[in-house]
Parts: C-alpha cells; sequence; structure tokens
C-alpha cells in the first residue's frame, strides 16, 4: 500500500467511520484495551497500521477478525514480558 499523503494516526471518529461504527463503540473498545491506540493526554488516536493490519487479516482469512481475541493476545504478551523483566 502506497502511503502518500495518508495520516499515520487518525482521529478516533474518523477510524470509526472507517470501521463502519459509531465512535463510542470504538472508544469504549479502546478504554477496554480491545483496540489498538495511542494516548495523547485526553485524547486516543489510531495508528493507521493498525486499521491496515486488521483489514489484511480480515481479508487474508476470509473470515471474520476478532479484535478483542488479538487484543487478548497483546495483553496477554505484555504480561509475559512484565513477569519476565521484558526478556522472551
Amino acid at each position: 500500500m502506497s502511503n502518500a499523503g495518508r495520516p499515520a494516526f487518525y482521529t478516533v471518529k474518523e477510524a470509526a467511520r472507517i470501521l463502519r461504527v459509531v465512535p463510542a463503540t470504538l472508544y469504549r473498545a479502546i478504554r477496554d484495551d480491545a483496540f489498538p491506540a495511542v494516548r495523547v493526554r485526553t485524547r486516543y488516536v489510531v495508528p493507521a497500521a493498525a486499521l491496515d493490519k486488521l483489514i489484511v487479516e480480515a481479508a487474508e482469512s476470509g473470515g471474520c477478525v476478532d479484535v478483542a481475541q488479538v487484543a487478548a493476545e497483546r495483553r496477554a504478551a505484555r504480561a509475559i514480558e512484565r513477569t519476565h523483566g521484558g526478556a522472551r
């Protein structure tokens, strides 16, 4: 994919529009650590790369991508890293 002229991050409202969900749904997922986002003070932004990854995974799997499952795996990996002092 060409990234020319494309933002590196989307606002939650923009990402919600891309995903065809209401922003409140996306905010809930972000707060529940079930959707990737970056917090900048009181605002969240969604990495374009995260949306791209979801799109690719959905296209390659030919099925439903469970973002909550992806987030759970991410949380588990972080917990393991904390337990082992950052080493895998």
